[in-house]
């Protein structure tokens, strides 16, 4: 075998090589980016309110292929995220900083959007409930959860207060699903709490999620 071949023979064994031995690591090194977000009025479950020009929709993260964003398994630990987007198109702000959000399910279960130390306490201890308990629960230290799967929760999560004229914001809620068998199918998502510029309080969103089951999927 000739010297040149046997130069690049080994070449190719070392690229490979250090391939298998980095890839583990750029993977577990991805970082999370939140999904562009479309207007509220092109995603499947939306309600729109023509005359006072807003929209909100809710777009479920409920499969496996959907959920690949986040490096955080949600679902093992019984939580659905679900990305929330809010569309002013009028020519004042809107408030949305009191905006208050209940998923009914088919079976009449409430759902509200659970706190950031309630998902990091489901996170460290998989065995806690962040549903509400008569007796004080002590504080558990995030201790378990790695600063990369802060980042994460933190930079995903529904956060504005406010929407300025004809623009859009969005963000992840998740909801705590543990015990409960198909959530989303006859579900209805109740949004109040949006006001205008003035204060006055729009009159409430309603979106039925089977909008989104029903719809065609992506291929």
């Amino acid at each position: 075998m000739r010297p040149q071949s046997l130069r690049f023979i080994q070449r190719a064994a070392i690229l490979t090589l250090c391939a298998e031995l980095f890839a583990p690591v750029l993977l577990a090194s991805k970082s999370f980016v939140k999904p562009v977000a479309k207007t509220a009025i092109n995603y499947p479950a939306h309600d729109f309110h023509r005359d006072e020009k807003a929209a909100i929709a809710a777009d479920p993260y409920d499969t496996p292929e959907k959920a690949k964003i986040f490096t955080t398994d949600f679902a093992a630990h019984g939580f659905l995220p679900i990305f929330f987007i809010v569309t002013n198109d009028g020519d004042q702000p809107i408030s949305i900083g009191n905006m208050a959000i209940t998923l009914l399910t088919a079976h009449h279960s409430k759902l509200t959007p659970i706190t950031t130390d309630d998902l990091y306490r489901r996170l460290t201890n998989p065995q806690s409930s962040t549903r509400p308990s008569p007796l004080p629960l002590p504080h558990k230290a995030k201790g378990g959860i790695s600063q990369k799967e802060r980042d994460e929760i933190e930079s995903s999560q529904f956060a504005a207060r406010a929407v300025e004229p004809h623009s859009t914001q969005s963000g992840f809620l998740f909801f705590d699903i543990g015990g409960i068998s198909s959530p989303l199918a006859g579900a209805l998502i109740d949004i109040t709490g949006v006001t205008d510029a003035k204060g006055n309080e729009l009159m409430y969103f309603e979106i039925s999620v089977d909008t989104y089951l029903d719809a065609p999927k992506n291929p």
